[in-house]
């Protein structure tokens, strides 16, 4: 892809890069969505013209993921912090759940269940700052469990589930914000899937959730809040209330880039050759070092460092003039941090690795 219009490589963690494509069709788009007379922006979501592209988005979603007809599309609000609250106020029915702890998020999420019934944490990587996915083969599941949860792939430390865990039977519930539509995935191993769409799918203010059916309960305790109720949405199309329209009109235009570039399958293709070209050079650099063991690694956050956190600040300074923006590691981590999701460009990888080797050359 063409680096157009001055743009620089953006490695964010999210709020993350988007496709020039699509960019480029909301600027056309913006002052008079096909000949509307109006904006997405201004546009009333009960309208027709509306109807029709958050149906199209959820149909090109079903299509791109083969989302079976027993599972229900959501474009909710509150990011991943609300679904740490709405996943076990929805399906805590024995009020037991088990969690996988292996990030940030993961905890995050753990703690925010606990308000709600008996939350165990049956396996976790903290022992070793979550630079790896543990042994999820044959795991202590309580008999009782409602759901097994997990953070699928953890933006912060870099890591990846590439086998899912061993549930026996239990539902399995995944925060995927940081790989959703990343590569081809099951869904009917889930019961349960959330992605905020700020990493890899369009600008930050929507939440994905896609739930079976059976999962969506009537029988929630009498304090639950109607907007943190499922079936509140499910029953609404997801227009119970004005949704995040805009970001939504961005998701679906996001669906059909990727559609057009072939679907989940190529984006898998295309994810593994950019990660290589970095995992590849880390491997044998002099100077600069992965943080995550080879076999948990994820193909979308790619965390580095020198060892040396004064050579970091100095690498992200002149990698800034060099194009190459917010490389910048996460506190918890230090050091760098390369996301480098669908709609990075391989050539942002490659100049990225093209600067490494001359820094390393100059300061080593």
């Amino acid at each position: 892809m063409e680096n157009k219009y001055g743009r620089l490589y953006n490695f964010s963690a999210g709020p993350a890069v988007l496709p020039v494509e699509v960019l480029e069709e909301a600027r056309d788009d913006m002052l008079n969505y096909k000949n509307s007379g109006m904006s997405v922006m201004e546009m009333s979501h009960r309208s027709k013209t509306y109807d029709n592209i958050i149906k199209t988005a959820e149909k090109d979603l079903r299509e791109l993921m083969n989302i079976p007809d027993n599972y229900k599309v959501l474009f909710l609000q509150g990011g991943a912090h609300l679904q740490f609250s709405m996943v076990p106020i929805n399906l805590l029915k024995n009020g037991v759940a088990d969690y996988i702890v292996t990030g940030q998020w993961a905890k995050k999420a753990y703690v925010e269940a606990q308000k709600y019934g008996k939350i165990n944490k049956i396996a976790t990587s903290e022992d070793k700052t979550f630079s790896y996915i543990p042994d999820c083969s044959d795991l202590n599941i309580s008999d009782n469990a409602d759901y097994v949860y997990i953070c699928e792939n953890n933006t912060i430390y870099g890591t990846k589930f590439h086998t899912l865990p061993n549930t026996k039977g239990k539902v399995l519930v995944s925060d995927m914000s940081s790989c959703f539509l990343s590569e081809p995935i099951d869904v009917t191993k889930y019961g349960l899937i959330y992605a905020g769409v700020q990493k890899n799918v369009g600008p930050a203010g929507v939440q994905i959730v896609i739930i079976r059916e059976d999962l969506i309960r009537e029988d929630l305790p009498e304090w639950c809040p109607t907007m943190l109720k499922y079936k509140t949405h499910a029953d609404n199309d997801s227009l119970y209330n004005t949704p995040p329209a805009y970001g939504i009109y961005i998701c679906g235009l996001v669906f059909k880039w990727l559609k057009k570039n072939g679907g989940l399958e190529k984006m898998k293709e295309l994810n593994e050759k950019k990660a290589k070209i970095l995992y590849d050079f880390l491997d044998n650099s002099k100077l600069f070092k992965g943080t995550v063991e080879k076999n948990s690694r994820s193909l979308m956050n790619i965390p580095f460092v020198t060892g040396n956190e004064e050579l970091d600040k100095k690498f992200i300074e002149e990698a800034k003039k060099e194009g190459l923006l917010q490389l910048k590691g996460h506190r918890t981590v230090g050091g760098m941090r390369a996301s480098i999701y669908n709609a990075m460009p391989i050539e942002g990888v490659q100049k990225l690795v093209e600067f490494m080797s001359k820094f390393e050359k100059e300061n080593l």
